[in-house]
């Protein structure tokens, strides 16, 4: 059988297979088939972010839910979290995410979440996947008095907003609170500068024009620039960068430095402490986070988790360990006893209760946590062989994990999502850090470019 699921759903270049019209009317069929109740039709909600290649998939799924006979609502443009939150709350039995995060808009991606507003297990992707490539499903498709309709909603935005701000503490105000946002130009633009208005925030926002060509273009959560500028030019006390599906968040603090996702782990991780509410005393992170989150942890009596990179594995060791707060320093944050997924406006609310409860600047909240100097490469690779097959890359690892010691670590592995390879490495300062990395780096390429 074939592979279409990755590790955060299907994805690739739009308007080629598997991001083609064909591979997504095949994909709402059979997701609708395998989620078939078995005593009415199946509800299906659809979501998007604004880049231009979501017109044509977001059709053709509807198309192949309608074709098994399921119902479909279409929700325009919608935050992955906040189409999880609908598919659970309507209580319908599958939700689609179209969008590739952060990606250009050159690539799409689709994503699908299960009714209780959770990412389908691999064991549903897999019947997903056989039920695709066995091609059954042309026989599978009912009498034409047995196909399904669809309905656009209109006020989906608005049952979003009003979820995010009761996350936030009715006793908090973010009056006199000035916010900038960095939505972009992708599934935040309209939500997230409604909710810290209506919060009582002052509001700039930028990048909030999408067109369908310009999401992530040199803006959101991987390109601060100019909200960091933004930031210190109007005084703010904060900014909050998201990424092209609102999942993730990277937030600048007041002197318009650029805040970690391992930061604002930590600083909500404490927060929760000294409430009562760090359910075990324990923090779930990935392999990818700094040694300083560790040495953080474990000078406050919290014990850490180290899961595989991506925030499905992070979501699934914490319902192992019984966590409630798990994250990537990447931005993706989850407060399991808030939302089912990563959610970057809620995290966003969550990093501002701690700065008003504790009556600190997000500046001073950051100091409780010592970032190590990490640098990061992502090499293009034509193919992904097993690291540990290739002599060169291996020995440059040996060399810089020896030099290091205990003062340091090196992580080498391949994008779930991309022919990339990515190379980190820690170190005890910046000079050795970037000589080490850059060491690794020209091995991969020497190996395989």
């Amino acid at each position: 059988m074939g592979k279409l699921f990755g590790t955060d759903g299907i994805r690739g270049e739009a308007n080629r297979t598997p991001m083609d019209a064909s591979t997504a009317f095949s994909l709402g069929q059979a997701v609708t088939h395998v989620i078939h109740p078995s005593n009415r039709a199946p509800v299906v909600v659809i979501g998007k972010d604004p880049r231009i290649s979501g017109y044509m998939l977001e059709s053709a799924l509807e198309a192949g839910v309608t074709s098994m006979g399921g119902t479909c609502y279409m929700l325009g443009v919608l935050p992955t979290p906040g189409i999880a939150y609908i598919t659970e709350s309507m209580r319908a039995d599958a939700g689609f995410v179209v969008s590739a995060s952060h990606n250009p808009y050159s690539d799409n991606g689709i994503k699908v979440f299960g009714s209780n507003g959770f990412k389908l297990s691999d064991a549903d992707e897999g019947r997903i996947e056989d039920l695709i490539f066995s091609g059954d499903l042309p026989r599978l498709v009912p009498h034409p008095n047995g196909m399904g309709r669809a309905y656009r909603l209109d006020d989906v935005i608005g049952r979003y907003i009003v979820f995010l701000k009761n996350t936030f503490p009715r006793d908090l105000s973010l009056a006199g609170v000035k916010i900038c946002l960095d939505t972009s130009q992708g599934a935040t633009y309209k939500v997230a500068p409604a909710v810290f208005h209506e919060l009582g925030a002052e509001v700039i926002t930028i990048h909030n024009e999408p067109d369908g060509f310009n999401i992530n273009q040199n803006a959101g959560s991987q390109h601060t620039e100019m909200l960091r500028q933004l930031v210190v030019d109007t005084g703010s006390q904060i900014g909050f960068a998201y990424d092209g599906d609102g999942d993730r968040l990277i937030a600048v603090d007041e002197n318009g430095r650029e805040v970690t996702g391992d930061q604002i782990l930590m600083i909500n991780a404490l927060q929760m402490q000294s409430e009562g509410k760090l359910i075990g005393d324990i923090v779930v992170s990935t392999v990818m986070s700094n040694l300083g989150l560790r040495l953080c942890c474990k000078e406050h009596g919290i014990k850490h988790h180290a899961a595989a990179v991506g925030d499905r594995n992070v979501l699934e060791a914490m319902q192992h360990l019984g966590a409630v707060i798990g994250g990537e320093d990447s931005g993706h944050m989850i407060f399991l006893r808030r939302h089912t997924t990563g959610d970057g406006i809620l995290t966003s609310l969550q990093l501002l209760s701690c700065l008003l409860k504790q009556g600190k600047t997000l500046s001073e909240l950051t100091k409780v946590m010592t970032v190590f100097p990490q640098r990061l490469i992502n090499i293009d690779v034509e193919t992904k062989p097993a690291i540990d097959t290739q002599p060169q890359i291996v020995a440059a690892i040996e060399s810089a994990e020896s030099e290091l010691g205990d003062l340091g670590r090196v992580l080498v592995r391949y994008s779930g999502t991309q022919n990339m390879c990515r190379v980190m490495v820690e170190g005890p300062d910046v000079a050795t850090t970037d000589r080490l990395a850059g060491a690794i780096a020209d091995a991969v390429r020497a190996a395989l470019c």
